[in-house]
């Protein structure tokens, strides 16, 4: 069976599958482009994209904004036809700067977890930028799509479903992430559709629903798609690309990585994460990663008592310096084995996932 296209609006994406958002600077706009040229939907990382900008220390919210614009407009150079996307925290502290940044600059689609987007279809108003929440049950899908309803009288363009096994931070709380009998996706998937049920797009078919968070291959792609999820997400197998645009180190620690490295790991935002277990990990256990300087990027966080700058420590890692950095990863980040590009590794899974859907 050939794979069917991910429908949202006039937009159509051939392939499915939506690279999802890695921060910082793991998804910029080489992948973010490469994959849409693709027939998949790229997505840059809008989480201190400014990191580069010369000011970026002394004026990180203004460095942001204008970090986002250059790596959209490097992206629609090098995609001029594809399908582009930014994933935007709630939790940043300009959230509506950078969305309004990215809205005009004609982004197709804008991706927001970390909180719930309550304001987003009133930031996108009178443009063509369609919108997706980040949720993590039935409950909050169908608290979106009614308070959106209720006070825009806007549908979802479409809801991402992140299950427990997603890298970086994770909408659980630790104790369900260690529980044994942990929450599931495929139930979580099934809790959405149905919660999202009553609620339709202006044409009367139903909300997409993407699946996201440890999906690794076209198996894992057929299995949701038959569930009736309208496509995936996947952000762990692209960050093994040439084109990522995290250093080579970055991508190295994800092939070198064992089972027995990844691990649940404490947020100086409140909320768990999945992380390569390393030389920094152990310096936060023993107390030894106090913070030097607060960007004062995310509502969440508190500097007198944050274990250690989240900030600093992607940026480290993303920019090599893997033994003074976090680096987030999905659960089956150790299956990894080696650098594809990205024009492999998605003609990979088309074939997986026709094979699986028969």
């Amino acid at each position: 069976m050939k794979i069917p296209p991910l429908r949202i609006g006039e937009l159509i994406a051939n392939v499915p599958i939506i690279q999802g958002g890695m921060g910082v600077g793991v998804s910029l706009s080489k992948l973010a482009s490469a994959v849409a040229n693709e027939g998949g939907i790229g997505i840059i990382s809008g989480v201190q994209i400014g990191f580069r900008e010369p000011d970026f220390e002394s004026n990180c919210d203004e460095a942001n904004v204008r970090g986002l614009i250059k790596e959209i407009r490097k992206a629609r150079e090098l995609s001029p036809e594809g399908i582009l996307g930014v994933n935007l925290l709630v939790a940043i502290n300009n959230y509506k700067d950078m969305v309004k940044a990215a809205v005009e600059e004609k982004i197709d689609l804008i991706i927001s977890g970390a909180g719930l987007p309550t304001d987003l279809p009133a930031l996108i108003k009178g443009s063509k930028t369609k919108i997706a929440p980040v949720v993590s049950s039935g409950k909050a899908a169908a608290l979106m799509a009614k308070m959106w309803k209720k006070r825009f009288n806007y549908t979802p363009d479409l809801v991402i479903v992140e299950g427990p096994e997603a890298g970086g931070h994770l909408g659980f709380s630790m104790e369900q992430l260690q529980d044994e009998i942990k929450p599931d996706l495929t139930n979580i998937v099934k809790e959405v559709i149905e919660a999202l049920n009553p609620f339709k797009l202006d044409n009367g078919e139903s909300i997409p629903v993407i699946a996201a968070g440890g999906i690794f291959d076209g198996a894992d792609i057929a299995k949701y798609i038959k569930l009736g999820a309208a496509g995936v997400q996947m952000s762990t197998r692209f960050v093994t690309t040439h084109e990522c645009d995290a250093h080579p180190k970055f991508k190295e620690a994800y092939i070198q990585a064992t089972e027995a490295d990844i691990q649940l790991v404490k947020s100086p935002v409140g909320m768990p994460g999945r992380a390569i277990r390393n030389a920094f990990i152990e310096k936060v256990e023993a107390g030894n990663a106090a913070i030097k300087k607060c960007y004062d990027c995310l509502k969440p966080c508190d500097p007198r008592v944050s274990p250690y700058c989240i900030s600093t420590a992607l940026i480290n890692s993303v920019l090599g310096n893997t033994d003074d950095g976090l680096i987030f990863v999905g659960s089956n980040a150790h299956r990894l084995d080696k650098i594809v590009s990205v024009k492999e590794l998605i003609q990979a899974l088309i074939n997986e996932t026709e094979v699986a859907l028969g």
